[in-house]
């Protein structure tokens, strides 16, 4: 299910796009969990700390405490992937906005027309990213990983440990279990104890496996012929 947050300091603004949203997503035929939040430092607490995940947010610009260009550049790096569209009347902090590789900016003043083309797009965008996407969920935290940035995968004791570009993620469950989930051929057993992404594979060679990341793993016996196979049908398909 699609997580979205809306903040702005107005309430009748939270109402009025809320309205907005709910339409798009059941033209769209979407489910959606909707946040809503009037304080943009409260936000940014349950982003930060309590370690929320949101696919989309629909924010404000000029908010007391925490404006919305502070956070979603802070945001930003706990959450690579966000859809953040900007709603304000401040025109003059659209600049600010595309650096900041802000999904969409609306002017408040064209919401009723602007923002439900907004949605529209980030919506799709989003429904093809879900359906490539590894939701790590328990009593702590819910968090999510695009397959592309999945680097490897190896057993961690009981644990299965997810490598990204934005470090590990540890899940309660055996490495044959993940890798029965994720079910694409992109990934790989290259030794018992470690999967790698194909993607992410730069060579193999002395049966050794180098990544892209400049991690190395050795390839066992049993697997190494199966992992040359794979690699080589997999990047002849795409190419």
């Amino acid at each position: 299910m699609i997580r979205i947050a809306i903040c702005d300091d107005e309430l009748s603004s939270i109402k009025s796009n809320e309205v907005l949203l709910q339409r798009c997503l059941s033209e769209n035929k979407i489910l959606a969990e909707i946040n809503t939040y009037s304080r943009s430092d409260a936000l940014l607490y349950d982003v930060m700390e309590d370690k929320f995940y949101y696919d989309l947010i629909l924010l404000d610009i000029e908010m007391p405490n925490v404006s919305g260009m502070e956070l979603a550049e802070k945001i930003k790096p706990h959450l690579p992937n966000i859809k953040i569209i900007f709603i304000t009347s401040h025109i003059e902090y659209a600049i600010d906005a595309f650096e900041l590789s802000i999904f969409r900016y609306v002017p408040k003043t064209e919401c009723d027309a602007r923002l439900p083309v907004a949605l529209n797009d980030a919506l799709r965008l989003i429904q093809i990213e879900v359906d490539k996407i590894y939701t790590v969920s328990n009593n702590a935290r819910l968090e999510k990983v695009l397959y592309k940035d999945i680097l490897y995968i190896q057993r961690d004791g009981k644990n299965a440990a997810i490598s990204s570009p934005t470090g590990m993620i540890k899940v309660r469950k055996s490495l044959q279990q993940v890798y029965e989930e994720l079910n694409t051929q992109e990934f790989i057993y290259i030794d018992r104890g470690i999967i790698v992404n194909i993607i992410h594979v730069m060579k193999i060679k002395d049966s050794t496996a180098f990544l892209k990341s400049g991690d190395i793993f050795p390839i066992s016996r049993r697997h190494l012929q199966e992992v040359k196979e794979k690699i080589n049908t997999y990047w002849g398909e795409i190419l």
